[in-house]
């Protein structure tokens, strides 16, 4: 079974949520992305393993701590796995089964999913030892100069359930319109909901942040309560 590797910041992650979210709750938001993830590719044919920051306990996967910057992790990690590689971000919580086996399914030997601003948010590589990363500042130009320059062919693969990655408030619009799993859910659950002001979508909260952080009970990836 090819293997998909996601990166994962366990510990006080996705710090542009810090205005609607407490750091216990975008750890247990991050927790609750990270499963939709999994669920995905595991339901795609992947096996996942986790590449994280710091120590975390993921029931039923392989966890690797590399506390180095992610490209440095990444292209340790990439020359010592055989067979085709998924590089997936933890932080896709649209992601479907069906949008990894199509990235996965192009002919090319390297294909990109594109996120916002020139971002990398997925990778399938046919062949990881001629392939290295290179992310931040536009990833998605320099990776597909570095399939060029290894005489790689590459394809961006067009898909809004692996473009939307969450970073920002306003990210959040488009998780709780079309989003089905636990990220939602988790959102649901600390009271954060859509907000329509003078005709534009925006995203409010019926609980007050400090009240929300002892009711966050999301689950992790295989059902046990997220650590």
């Amino acid at each position: 079974m090819s293997v998909a590797v996601i990166p994962f910041r366990p510990v006080d992650p996705k710090t542009r949520l810090s205005g609607l979210l407490s750091q216990v709750e975008r750890e247990a938001f991050a927790r609750a992305m990270l499963a939709d993830v999994i669920g995905a590719v595991r339901s795609a044919g992947f096996e996942p393993l986790l590449l994280s920051t710091s120590p975390y306990d993921c029931p039923g996967v392989e966890v690797r701590v590399e506390p180095c910057g992610l490209s440095d992790a990444l292209n340790d990690l990439l020359p010592t796995l055989v067979g085709p590689v998924l590089v997936i971000m933890a932080d896709l919580p649209l992601v479907t089964p069906d949008a990894v086996r199509r990235l996965a399914n192009t002919d090319a030997d390297v294909a990109i999913a594109p996120g916002r601003g020139g971002g990398t948010n997925a990778l399938f590589i046919r062949d990881p030892s001629r392939f290295h990363v290179d992310y931040y500042e536009c990833s998605i130009r320099k990776h597909l100069t570095i399939a060029r320059e290894a005489g790689l062919s590459a394809e961006c693969v067009d898909s809004f359930c692996l473009y939307l990655d969450l970073d920002e408030e306003e990210d959040l619009v488009d998780l709780l319109i079309h989003g089905t799993g636990r990220a939602r859910a988790c959102l649901e659950e600390l009271g954060v909901e859509l907000a329509v002001t003078r005709g534009r979508v925006g995203i409010g909260r019926r609980t007050p942040l400090h009240d929300a952080r002892s009711a966050v009970r999301t689950t992790g990836p295989t059902g046990a309560a997220g650590r």
